[in-house]
């Protein structure tokens, strides 16, 4: 997803959740923003920081009091884009930890963190006052030797499961299962195994009076209907 907003001026931006920098750095080449604020260090100091930690949205357990909190430091005419984890993520992971423990254990609980529904998000919001919204869907895919070493690096980047209600530990043979039914169900040719991170992006305005609106209900002056017609129209209109 592309953003052109280089008829606009930001004085100040804040990046919120900002990790290690990798997004600041490419903000600072943008010639509409003049300041950047990271509520983390990033790799390279690039702008004046102030430095504190900071949840990612994926990991906001009231997520709806965080987008209207987004919303209130906005200024009128203000823009929020965003990224996070989407419902679809790791569901290979998911899936195969889910009959692995139904078949060795007789039931399951969750193993993966809980995910934002993409038919949810642009509800949410709009129930915190932005407008003009713009909301859209990516996946990337990574390919691991196996199981073990999806659930390694996850554990490396600091994202484990979240769940209030897992379980505290999971048996050797049902983690043996659950390695073989990943690879039988998904495995690729070569032997590794996927693993899927749908990524959303959002981009909400902070209403101004500025801002185009909608036209008023009943003011077209063309009909849906006529749009089949188009093509016909237009090659008449050439003769």
């Amino acid at each position: 997803m592309l953003l052109n907003l280089s008829f606009r001026t930001f004085p100040l931006a804040l990046d919120l959740g900002s990790g290690r920098g990798y997004i600041a750095q490419h903000l600072t080449k943008v010639p509409c923003l003049h300041t950047l604020v990271c509520l983390k260090k990033p790799l390279k100091s690039l702008f004046k920081l102030i430095l504190q930690r900071m949840l990612y949205l994926h990991w906001v357990n009231d997520l709806p009091r965080a987008f209207r909190e987004i919303h209130q430091v906005l200024k009128p005419d203000g823009v929020f884009i965003g990224a996070m984890f989407g419902g679809d993520t790791l569901y290979e992971l998911r899936c195969s930890l889910q009959l692995a423990e139904l078949e060795r254990e007789g039931g399951f609980s969750p193993h993966v963190s809980p995910f934002t529904a993409v038919s949810d998000l642009g509800h949410l919001l709009s129930r915190a006052g932005f407008n003009t919204l713009t909301v859209d869907t990516d996946e990337i895919q990574v390919n691991y030797p196996g199981l073990f070493e999806v659930m390694e690096d996850l554990q490396g980047m600091g994202e484990s499961n979240c769940s209030w209600n897992r379980k505290p530990l999971l048996h050797r043979e049902t983690m043996l299962a659950a390695a073989a039914i990943y690879r039988e169900m998904y495995g690729n040719s070569d032997g590794s195994v996927p693993a899927t991170f749908q990524i959303y992006y959002m981009i909400g305005w902070k209403f101004h009076e500025s801002q185009a609106r909608p036209a008023q209900r009943g003011s077209a002056t063309v009909s849906f209907g006529d749009l089949a017609k188009i093509d016909g129209l237009l090659s008449r209109g050439k003769k």
